[in-house]
């Protein structure tokens, strides 16, 4: 991966070896930074790999959007700014970064332009935070394996912060505001969970 990302291009074929057979194992990779290719680059990728599987973790813009602030402080991205400051946030909410990231009515409408139907599947944060191991079950089948031969634990979670900025109910609604024409979106365009979004925040 290193070699790869030291190169000016995108080698598409050396990129597949990260993904050769591997026996009985799944094979795949995983990283939100899929939702912001350009479109020209998504249709790159499906002419290589005609057969590739995509799965799309939606997660309520809203929340989505304050867990990327709160990391971004974490790990040093963004300096610590006053969490009950609307001016900020709303500042924080146009930086690219969260923009390109956090409308995901238009990252799932970019990839079904390119994927066929049946070889990509919607799935929400929601019911990964409600029922872990049945969601991770449909994702397993949907791959075509067998989801008792998963070897690691459903509930088992990766960068989960403890310290995550305070999000107040006066800051939860100015956010909702900034993402109300999203939020009805996503409810239109994706269904499942999505249509409980804008009834969260009176939209």
């Amino acid at each position: 991966m290193d070699a790869l990302c030291a190169t000016p291009f995108i080698d598409r074929r050396h990129y597949g070896q990260l993904f050769a057979p591997k026996g009985e194992l799944l094979s795949g990779d995983i990283t939100p930074f899929y939702g912001a290719l350009p479109e020209e680059i998504i249709a790159a990728i499906i002419d290589y790999f005609p057969e590739l599987k995509i799965i799309f973790i939606a997660r309520d813009p809203v929340e989505r959007a304050w867990s990327a602030l709160s990391m971004g402080v974490k790990f040093g991205g963004l300096s610590v700014f006053d969490p009950t400051n609307q001016d900020v946030i709303t500042q924080h909410l146009l930086h690219p970064d969260i923009i390109m990231r956090s409308f995901p009515s238009v990252t799932v409408a970019r990839w079904r332009r390119h994927v066929p139907t049946e070889q990509m599947r919607i799935y929400f944060f929601d019911h990964l935070e409600r029922d872990p191991s049945r969601m991770r079950a449909e994702v397993i089948r949907f791959l075509g394996a067998d989801p008792t031969k998963a070897r690691a634990q459903a509930e088992q979670k990766i960068n989960e912060d403890k310290n995550k900025l305070p999000l107040t109910a006066e800051m939860r609604n100015h956010i909702a505001r900034f993402f109300a024409h999203e939020l009805k979106a996503c409810a239109s365009e994706l269904g499942g969970a999505a249509t409980e979004w804008p009834a969260r925040y009176g939209c």
